[in-house]
C-alpha cells in the first residue's frame, strides 16, 4: 500500500492506494476499505460532488438506517467514479451519492451516508451536453 497524500485532519483512518491502485481508506492494519477502483475515480467524485452541490436546486442527506429507504430505481451508474464502496447514480433531474466506506471500515453503519442532489438539468447532471442528446 502506499499513502494517498499527507493527512489534513483528524479521521481515525488513513487515505491509501492498493496494490491494484484502488483508492481506499485503511482502519490499522487490517481494515481497507477500498472507495474507487483508481485515483482517478476518486477525484471524479470530488469532482463531481461539487458540480453537484453548486447546481442542485435541493440537496438531501440520509444517515444511517435511512439510507436503506432510498430508492436507486431507473438511476444508473455514474461509471466514471469507479465506485466500490462509495458509489454515484444518476437519474432523472438528480444526482445520487452513496457513501458507505468509512461505514465499512470502521464497522459502523450508523456511518452510511446518502446525498441526493435534485433539481439538476443536463447542465447539472452531466456538465455538457447529454451524451444521448444527439
Amino acid at each position: 500500500m502506499v499513502r494517498g497524500g499527507t493527512q489534513r485532519t483528524a479521521v481515525p483512518y488513513s487515505f491509501l492506494i492498493g496494490p491494484d491502485g484502488a483508492f481506499g481508506i485503511q482502519v490499522e492494519a487490517h481494515r481497507w476499505a477500498p472507495l474507487h477502483a483508481s485515483v482517478e475515480g476518486w477525484v471524479e467524485a470530488v469532482a463531481l460532488a461539487h458540480h453537484a452541490s453548486a447546481h442542485a436546486t435541493r440537496i438531501t442527506r440520509f444517515a444511517g438506517a435511512e439510507v436503506e429507504g432510498v430508492e436507486l430505481g431507473d438511476r444508473e451508474p455514474v461509471r466514471e467514479v469507479q465506485g466500490l464502496a462509495d458509489t454515484w447514480w444518476r437519474g432523472p433531474d438528480r444526482l445520487v451519492a452513496v457513501h458507505r466506506g468509512e461505514a465499512d471500515a470502521l464497522d459502523f453503519p450508523r456511518g452510511r451516508v446518502v446525498r441526493v442532489y435534485s433539481g439538476l438539468d443536463d447542465w447539472g447532471l452531466y456538465g455538457a451536453v447529454r451524451p444521448d442528446a444527439h
